[in-house]
């Protein structure tokens, strides 16, 4: 056996595999696990080069996977934007935008995460945003990424003047009078981008290290990316080459309702050709098939119950949506759909359905993201098709984007099935865990800690628990950000578990996430990340000594 370059000691390594679940020690060879044992065992094979990690007794897993994330563009938008995920009036929105404003010399002004939950159309417009940026354009998203609101020179600088078309699957929001009041719903946010600085892959590329540092300080060494075009892959793949990645990243390609199908299964197979490596790779489409409820574009099957009525409309027809899925079912993609009604969930799950229909079944773990709401008489369908539900757990709480928003919407009735994850995983759903970063903190502890309390943090207050059927256990979230996450992303044969022969991607935590107070579980800090047993982040208050 070759002389391990590394040994992680004198720790509690929780591996997630069953044949060695607890061992004390391990070694690593060329980047792979190559042996588990106590400590003694270990030792034993180190050589005078070796480097030795003592972890002084704490817990080590697997590092942590995030299968739903935007990390190139929000790493872009965070690095580069006022942070706005903090403030909670007008007030002290139009301050931070005035105190970026006269620190950031640039031709716009940015901002990022405001939340959906207290700004809409009804507070939020271009004359709240001049007050603040009278002199440039200003542009801010929201948290959710489906909402935003341009200034009154923004608008004039991309063009958005009365009359101007709602592009496809988008909204311009208009005041009494018919003009525009700056809010943009949707694919809205995307034409004006069209019409704003372009920024150039360099400045995504400083978007990435940003995002990726991010992710190494929370313990997360792999990613999906959840929707990419050539301009990701062509960044991702340049960092790659010159070694710049620190989280192995797979991405879905974002497929929209214009392309023809053999048009879109064409880009997407080249994309697929030229990213297939353990760093970077492209293996999803991407689709859209609704909004959201804080906007009025979610899709339910039976009209929304509140007094304004109506209901979202899908982003592709039926029959549309049962033939991409279909044909790229068939070319083993895997399929990555945004649902959030529980109609758009249910067209997704008759796509998939009439997808395995044609093609037969394989392993292909295609996902719906998010399954904010869901009829009952589908939850037991995930596991018949075996398609992943991946969950944002950190939703599931009474803020005002649910109790203000999202329920007086769907209705007592319906909202007993919203962020059902009790339900989906006891029905035998295949499950992952993630982020949906920028639109909410990375940080897998709190969004770990919420799955089990289904309540904010308490520090926050004594806050009632949101459907307390639906928890998750501690083992359960672990899962869902390891092995259950690897699988999500195809790449389990080399990660999710500390197992021999997969790779070194490690995390050392300064407490015991499976015995501490459930109510502290969102303070954990991760002090130390190895991604192929290369260092990419250390805490300060990290004292195991690395020597040879």
């Amino acid at each position: 056996m070759k002389t391990p370059e590394l040994i992680v000691t004198n720790a509690d390594i929780c591996t997630m595999d069953p044949l060695a679940p607890r061992v004390a020690a391990l070694a690593v060879t060329n980047g792979r696990i190559s042996a588990l044992g106590t400590a003694a065992e270990i030792a034993a094979l180190a050589g005078p080069s070796t480097r030795i990690v003592d972890a002084g007794g704490r817990l080590v897993l697997p590092g942590f996977q995030d299968t739903h994330i935007h990390l190139q563009d929000s790493g872009y938008d965070h690095s580069k934007s006022a942070a706005l995920h903090n403030v909670s009036t007008i007030a002290e929105l139009q301050k931070t935008l005035a105190d970026f404003a006269a620190t950031h010399a640039g031709p716009w002004v940015n901002g990022v995460g405001w939340y959906t939950g207290i700004f809409a159309d009804h507070n939020l417009n271009r004359h709240v945003l001049d007050a603040a940026v009278p002199d440039r354009p200003c542009y801010i998203v929201a948290s959710d990424g489906h909402n935003a609101c341009l200034n009154s020179l923004g608008c004039a600088a991309v063009g958005l003047v009365r009359g101007t078309p709602d592009p496809e699957n988008g909204h311009f929001v208009l005041d009494g009078n018919g003009e525009p009041t700056g809010m943009l719903h949707e694919t809205a946010t995307y034409w004006a981008e069209s019409f704003m600085p372009v920024p150039t892959d360099e400045d995504f590329a400083n978007g990435v290290r940003y995002g990726q540092a991010l992710c190494n300080r929370h313990g997360i060494t792999g990613v999906i990316d959840a929707m990419v075009n050539e301009r990701h892959a062509r960044v991702y793949s340049s960092l790659e080459r010159a070694g710049a990645l620190t989280v192995r990243v797979a991405a879905t390609a974002k497929v929209v309702s214009a392309e023809k199908t053999e048009d879109a299964l064409r880009r997407l197979e080249d994309l697929r050709r030229n990213a297939s490596s353990d760093l970077f790779k492209v293996h999803s489409a991407k689709f859209f098939l609704d909004g959201v409820l804080e906007n009025r574009t979610g899709v339910m099957i039976e009209p929304y119950s509140d007094a304004l009525g109506g209901n979202g409309e899908l982003m592709f027809g039926h029959n549309q949506i049962k033939e991409l899925f279909t044909a790229f079912d068939a070319a083993r993609f895997q399929i990555h759909v945004h649902v959030i009604g529980d109609g758009a969930v249910r067209a997704a799950l008759d796509a998939l359905e009439a997808a395995r229909a044609a093609n037969g079944p394989w392993p292909s773990l295609h996902q719906l993201a998010h399954v904010q709401c869901i009829d009952p008489a589908d939850i037991p369908r995930f596991r018949e098709l075996g398609v992943v539900a991946n969950i944002q757990t950190l939703w599931a709480r009474y803020e005002p984007s649910v109790t203000d928003v999202a329920l007086p919407m769907v209705g007592e009735a319906r909202g007993k099935w919203m962020y059902a994850f009790r339900s989906l995983i006891d029905a035998g759903a295949p499950y992952a865990i993630s982020s949906d970063w920028g639109v909410s903190t990375l940080n897998p502890f709190p969004i770990m800690e919420t799955a089990i309390t289904r309540q904010p943090p308490i520090k926050s207050g004594d806050h009632p628990v949101f459907l307390p059927e639906q928890r998750m256990t501690r083992e359960e979230c672990v899962k869902g950000y390891t092995t259950f996450a690897a699988e999500a992303a195809w790449r389990s044969h080399d990660t999710g578990s500390l197992s021999v022969g997969k790779y070194a991607d490690l995390i050392v935590l300064d407490r015991d996430i499976f015995t501490c107070n459930v109510y502290d579980i969102g303070d954990t800090e991760v002090l130390l990340t190895l991604l192929g047993g290369k260092e990419v982040h250390r805490s300060e208050k990290f004292t195991g000594k690395t020597h040879a």
